[in-house]
């Protein structure tokens, strides 16, 4: 790989465990009406709505959904496949507000993301976030894990468009100062985050950690139509094979 001058992170699944704090809290908020749920159900129930196998984030994403309404999809589909009786409108506004309140408190980062961004000072390499999500609402999560450190962030409101558009990676580039061929990005999604890191000139990096719900698997590094892309099991490998 080429010479790094700076690194750019996604957040959800890369910094921070949101799939998990997700779970968490529809278990949490839901407890007391599915009292009767076996392990076994509640399995299905959490991961129905931490997948969301039906696309509705990437609608949310398209602008065909609001956010709340990505989210009340989500659960109302986990709803309809354990048989569950649809929310109605009164429901949704509590079970929602529930969920605002609740997440929060079930965020976590990674063990491997603090060593690393230790590393990167060390060495002097500025690093920053792109998301697809908002500005402000991913700005209160770093800050809620303790990634108060992470000073660059670029969401979508930013610049109006989401991954895999060039445009929100280089909003990256410039707030960091570097250029895009001696960038890294790393991300948990092959396809918006390595494939779409590469297309916009950054050198891409896929963390592919175990059990990533990426529907794309590939063991090795493979080929974006803007060059390749490296693998990684955890952030603790990217300062071993990235940043010698």
């Amino acid at each position: 790989m080429r010479s790094v001058h700076g690194v750019l992170f996604d957040i959800d699944e890369t910094l921070v465990d949101l799939r998990t704090a997700m779970a968490n809290t529809v278990r949490e908020i839901s407890a007391g009406e599915l009292g009767h749920f076996s392990e076994a159900d509640w399995a299905g129930y959490q991961e129905l709505y931490a997948a969301d196998p039906l696309g509705h984030y990437d609608q949310y994403l398209a602008g065909e959904l609001s956010f709340t309404r990505q989210r009340l999809n989500r659960v109302a589909h986990a709803q309809q496949v354990h048989g569950l009786p649809a929310f109605d409108d009164a429901a949704e506004r509590t079970w929602n507000a529930a969920y605002e309140r609740t997440l929060p408190r079930h965020f976590s980062v990674y063990d491997d993301v603090l060593p690393l961004l230790d590393h990167l000072d060390a060495r002097g390499i500025p690093y920053g976030a792109v998301s697809n999500n908002v500005h402000d609402y991913q700005r209160a999560k770093l800050d809620a894990v303790g990634l108060q450190r992470i000073r660059v962030l670029v969401g979508t409101d930013t610049v109006g468009v989401a991954k895999p558009d060039p445009a929100i990676f280089l909003e990256g580039i410039r707030l960091l100062g570097t250029e895009p061929g001696n960038t890294l990005y790393i991300g948990d999604n092959l396809r918006i985050d390595a494939e779409g890191a590469c297309a916009a000139g950054l050198q891409g990096i896929w963390l592919d950690r175990a059990g990533n719900p990426s529907p794309v698997r590939q063991e090795t590094g493979g080929t974006a139509d803007g060059g390749e892309f490296l693998t990684v099991r955890s952030l603790g490998e990217v300062a071993e094979l990235a940043l010698r």
